[in-house]
């Protein structure tokens, strides 16, 4: 598997087909990696299309990759670590590959990712894709907060060097914040690249948190129904659509 060598670790990633670029983060949280795309061989099938097969199809590039800490990749989690960590490790990864211009294509932790991608670098951003967007739930706030320490038990029941401190003012980096928590609504309301909405409806991917993005995405194109089998064909169709007629011209 190709990697990225990064100043404090190692990114895994992997590319299919060839055309303009769409950077993919999975779903999965702070497990998010790239063999979250396809159903497992043993089932069940996910809801949402694969976008590593469907995207190259489609005449695309698709950019695969195990986020830090995540599947295959590895790196330094520091007390000031957050969403611009990850942001950093989206940008070299695209410098390495030479796209300077790429559309992002998020689900779950990824809409956030989408987001702060578009914050980092608007330049370089051609268009988002928010699949499942995570938000703060109003009714359950402790989701992420609780999930972070889960995650933590995990990391360092794997690395003994690392320091509950440290992994705890990286969740307060990453978690203590409202909304979609990477960046605020004043920047979603001023978003400067279009956007495509598959929105959310159980407790991380907030119902409330996708409506919200609708309302304050400046023309966001929103597909309500999208999940399961009945849907991965006008899924993948629409947001094809979408990336194509938003991809520059050569």
């Amino acid at each position: 598997m190709p990697t990225l060598r990064r100043p404090d670790g190692e990114i895994h990633y992997q590319t299919f087909g060839a055309g303009f670029p769409v950077l993919l983060f999975a779903p999965g949280g702070l497990r998010s990696r790239m063999e979250m795309w396809p159903a497992p061989a043993a089932g069940p099938a996910r809801p949402w299309v694969d976008w590593t097969q469907a995207l190259p199809s489609a005449g695309f590039t698709a950019v695969a990759m195990d986020q830090r800490n995540a599947g295959a990749s590895v790196a330094a989690i520091e007390a000031d670590h957050g969403w611009h960590t990850y942001a950093a490790d989206h940008m070299a990864l695209m410098d390495h590959l030479g796209f300077e211009k790429f559309h992002v294509l998020g689900g779950c932790i990824g809409g956030s990712f989408c987001l702060k991608a578009v914050q980092t670098a608007p330049q370089r951003v051609a268009s988002a894709v928010l699949q499942n967007p995570i938000g703060l739930h109003p009714d359950h706030p402790e989701y992420f907060p609780d999930s972070h320490a889960e995650w933590t038990k995990e990391q360092m029941g794997a690395r003994p060097d690392l320091k509950s401190d440290v992994l705890a003012g990286f969740g307060h980096n990453m978690w203590d914040h409202p909304f979609v928590f990477c960046v605020d609504q004043d920047f979603v309301r001023r978003c400067p690249v279009p956007t495509f909405l598959l929105p959310g409806t159980d407790t991380p991917h907030p119902a409330a948190t996708s409506a919200e993005l609708a309302a304050l995405l400046p023309g966001v194109e929103v597909l309500k129904d999208w999940r399961g089998p009945d849907h991965l064909g006008q899924q993948r169709d629409r947001v094809v659509a979408f990336l194509k007629a938003n991809t520059p011209a050569r």
